[in-house]
């Protein structure tokens, strides 16, 4: 058993209170697991409780597929059994048809604490969001960061490990495969072929599949570099692929919205404004990332950027691509007012390299604090305020 304190400890803070607890994240990054534990927590709570569970990928609910499905199936247990108290759980709730008629439905109920998981990063958006403005909290879940991975698999923190991480990544079920990459290559290649086909090929009755594949082969490819859906129809165009400019717009935003693939816009530091166009794409889990394109040692700077991003994101920073004049920050994250820097480098090998990274956090007119993350086994020194650390100490120590 490993409880994931970190996601475990904000769930049980609003165990019991008056708001729809929504658990967010790609598929198979721990959700369901979360779930049972705060069940468990839940059933030792006095008074007379009843819990519902609901597991829509589970072959005992396949005939709820509608909200009204829904609905009578939880009327059914309610009426069955009497309590002062319902707990409910529903998992992956966003295969049920309309389902935010239920949710609206019973967060007006004060005897229901509801606590639902789902794939879709848009399944609590337009008017839902709005109409239950105040009345819910998102608690979005990762795939393992390093330190979890250690202790979930009951590794050293060591370079040895961050090998291993920076090939497989963090998904947990790694734990029940040997280490051999055609057994883990396979198994991450089969989630993303779930990921595709039921949250964005059925859910957005996607055609042109290859496309599709493409793309996110194209994602991969390229990870941490500036696109925009111009530039990627251009480069198909290159390719003898025609595809308009909206079309891969549109399926840019399917990819975001299952949660494979994050977007990260640029900021312009000095302005203090967001540009519309050019981001970046990084993946929530570089296991994923590494099954498309394959674990290539030349992409080493790549996978480092998209695990540093991943280790951000994982630590509830809202996290940029920073614009300073002419200078790019690979990263500006923020969290609850707090701003940081964060430079990637693979290795600070020459004197023009070290001006270029440190340089750029250096020309920043403020004093937010600024790292400059390599893989320099010896990176324990900073230049003008500027800290320098290793990737495993990054990974061990920035919280």
């Amino acid at each position: 058993m490993f409880d994931r304190p970190k996601y475990y400890n904000k769930m049980e803070r609003w165990l019991g209170k008056p708001l729809i607890k929504v658990l967010s994240g790609q598929r198979r990054t721990g959700k369901s697991f979360l779930l049972k534990l705060i069940q468990q927590k839940a059933l030792q709570l006095p008074g007379l409780n009843h819990h519902i569970r609901i597991d829509m990928e589970h072959e005992s609910n396949f005939h709820i597929r509608t909200y009204e499905d829904l609905n009578e199936h939880i009327r059914q247990q309610m009426q069955e059994h009497h309590a002062d108290r319902y707990f409910i759980y529903i998992d992956e709730i966003q295969e049920v048809e309309g389902f935010e008629q239920v949710v609206r439905s019973l967060a007006a109920q004060e005897h229901i604490d509801l606590w639902i998981t789902g794939s879709n990063a848009d399944m609590l958006s337009g008017e839902l969001a709005s109409r239950l403005s105040g009345r819910y909290v998102e608690i979005p879940v990762y795939s393992l960061d390093f330190t979890e991975y250690c202790a979930f698999h009951h590794l050293q923190q060591d370079h040895t490990s961050l090998q291993k991480f920076l090939r497989y990544g963090g998904l947990p079920f790694l734990i029940h495969l040997e280490p051999d990459d055609d057994i883990i290559y396979d198994y991450l290649r089969n989630i993303i072929d779930t990921v595709v086909f039921k949250d964005v090929i059925s859910r957005y009755q996607i055609r042109n599949v290859r496309f599709l594949n493409d793309l996110l082969f194209y994602l991969a490819d390229t990870t941490g570099s500036l696109l925009s859906a111009k530039k990627i129809s251009d480069y198909l165009k290159s390719q003898r692929i025609t595809i308009s400019v909206n079309a891969v717009l549109d399926y840019l935003n399917y990819l975001v919205s299952a949660q494979i693939v994050y977007r990260v816009p640029r900021y312009d530091i000095r302005g203090r404004k967001h540009f519309e166009i050019g981001e970046k794409y990084y993946f929530q889990d570089i296991g994923i990332r590494n099954a498309i394109c394959g674990y290539r040692v030349t992409d080493i700077a790549q996978i480092m950027e998209n695990v540093v991003h991943h280790h951000l994101k994982s630590h509830d920073y809202e996290v940029f691509v920073g614009k300073d004049q002419q200078r790019e920050i690979d990263f500006l994250a923020r969290r609850k007012g707090e701003t940081v820097y964060v430079q990637v480098c693979y290795l600070l090998s020459s004197a023009e390299t070290i001006d270029r990274e440190f340089g750029n956090l250096k020309a920043i007119p403020d004093n937010y604090r600024k790292v400059v993350v390599s893989m320099d086994e010896d990176a324990q020194s900073s230049i003008d305020g500027i800290e320098h650390q290793n990737l495993l100490t990054f990974l061990k120590t920035f919280h």
